[in-house]
């Protein structure tokens, strides 16, 4: 029964949940939004009734000086205040804590990403076969060539593959992200996979969940709408600076071969990249 009442979320416009997390969020919305729905129509009708019977009709004689005796009124906001306790207590508190603070542990499936925000673009960090990120060093950046200063002569770097406002996932695995900015405060949004976090210059932000649709099952479910033909984006939603609508990025999830596929790929340019050099 109250997982059909928060099912209301399915029609009020929201992007599709493509994420393991989203349903549970999603149902958290629906019961909001049944909630403000009782106290709009509560209130409002009673905003109603008080204009005719005191104000349009001009009926002064029946107001009481002493005032409504009726105890009606304090019923009605000790339940809502009840209702709002256990929505908070119940479900909101639980929930944050679930999506938010509860971090899981990291495994050898678990796909481990670092994101670094920057004005305007989004630089996206894997590590590479060794499955550990390389050093990055703020006095190697060069936003030409290495916009996130990863040395590559670390332990772990020679490695790693950098990616620009392109992101690719393996879909039903757990991924874990780590959110940072170089400059400005930023937020890194993911509305189909419900994710949404600030990034925060001189932090470090977890931000975990498993995707649960591949990116070819979102684009065949999205046709005849409004988004057909775009795949899921990645959304700077905090205004950052005077070029903040042109901050996009794209997100890509693939099945698992697709996604070994991409790696592979990424590992035969860095060393078709580094036989160059050598030439050179």
């Amino acid at each position: 029964m109250i997982e059909k009442i928060g099912n209301i979320s399915n029609y009020l416009g929201m992007p599709i949940n493509a994420s393991s997390h989203g349903a549970m969020l999603d149902q958290m919305n629906g019961w909001i939004h049944w909630l403000m729905l009782i106290l709009f129509v509560g209130w409002g009708t009673f905003f109603i009734i008080t204009l005719f019977k005191f104000g349009i009709f001009g009926n002064e004689k029946k107001i009481k000086p002493e005032g409504v005796k009726s105890r009606f009124s304090h019923y009605t906001e000790y339940a809502v205040i009840a209702i709002e306790a256990f929505l908070l207590i119940g479900f909101a508190i639980p929930l944050w804590s679930m999506v938010k603070t509860d971090l899981p542990e990291v495994v050898d499936e678990t796909v481990q990403v670092r994101v670094i925000a920057q004005q305007f673009a989004w630089n996206i960090h894997y590590p590479g076969a060794d499955g550990k990120f390389g050093r990055t060093d703020v006095t190697m950046v060069d936003e030409e060539t290495n916009p996130i200063g990863l040395d590559r002569s670390s332990k772990y770097g020679a490695d790693d593959i950098v990616t620009l406002n392109q992101m690719h996932l393996p879909v039903n695995k757990q991924t874990m992200i780590y959110l940072s900015s170089k400059d400005v405060i930023h937020s890194f949004s993911l509305p189909e996979m419900r994710v949404k976090q600030d990034a925060i210059p001189g932090m470090s932000i977890p931000i975990f969940f498993t995707p649960t649709m591949t990116t070819s099952d979102f684009l065949n479910k999205v046709k005849g709408s409004t988004r057909e033909g775009m795949g899921y984006q990645i959304a700077c939603a905090q205004l950052c600076g005077n070029s903040h609508y042109r901050m996009l990025g794209y997100l890509t999830v693939d099945t698992e071969e697709d996604y070994e596929a991409w790696l592979n790929e990424q590992a035969e340019e860095l060393n078709d990249d580094d036989d160059d050099d050598d030439d050179w």
